[in-house]
């Protein structure tokens, strides 16, 4: 059990039968009255987030979420298929599950699988990832009205806004988050 009180960021409790991860906190103590804690929680199901107002000492149950490496092996139709590195063991999971960063994970790479009662209930990529350019259109010198960004197909096949300057077969490093390019490599 944990107490409102010892609440912090990213602790995850049971609360209605559901997975809720605490993504912000305040501790508010008025003049009049009790005090109480202000949070905001995000569901673990489908990232929904919610603003949730708690007494002072109530208790909750603490979800211990365990996290484990797994490797991207290769995507077959809307199913993504991994490999958990500790075990050896397969896990097909819908593509929906990852959300927009789908399109820019790469064959072998390493992701964070988070597991709650030996069930996978959420996947986490990298934070950044290094992609090829494979199309773009030459950058035309001058040509600053669209603020120096122009459309580049990457080897995954998502399409990334970046730089003027960036060529054809030059490395970027892209955002997963956002999908943003954040810088050549």
């Amino acid at each position: 059990m944990i107490s409102t009180t010892e609440f912090h960021t990213g602790v995850t409790i049971e609360m209605d039968g559901q997975l809720w991860t605490i993504v912000e906190f305040q501790h508010v103590k008025p003049g009049k009255g009790g005090a109480f804690v202000r949070t905001k929680l995000r569901r673990m199901k489908d990232q929904s987030v919610i603003e949730r107002t708690f007494r002072a000492g109530e208790k909750f149950q603490e979800a211990y979420i365990e996290r484990r490496t797994l490797q991207y092996l290769y995507r077959s139709a809307d199913t993504f298929h991994l490999m958990d590195t500790s075990t050896y063991e397969e896990i097909a999971i819908a593509a929906s599950l990852f959300g927009e960063s789908a399109t820019l994970l790469k064959e072998n790479m390493e992701l964070e699988g988070q597991f709650y009662d030996s069930q996978l209930i959420g996947i986490q990529p990298p934070m950044f990832v290094d992609l090829r350019i494979d199309v773009t259109e030459p950058g035309i010198r001058g040509d600053t009205a669209k603020a120096g960004l122009k459309p580049a197909q990457v080897e995954t096949g998502a399409t990334v806004q970046v730089p003027l300057f960036v060529e054809v077969g030059d490395v970027i490093r892209v955002d997963t988050r956002t999908g943003s390019y954040v810088s050549r490599v």
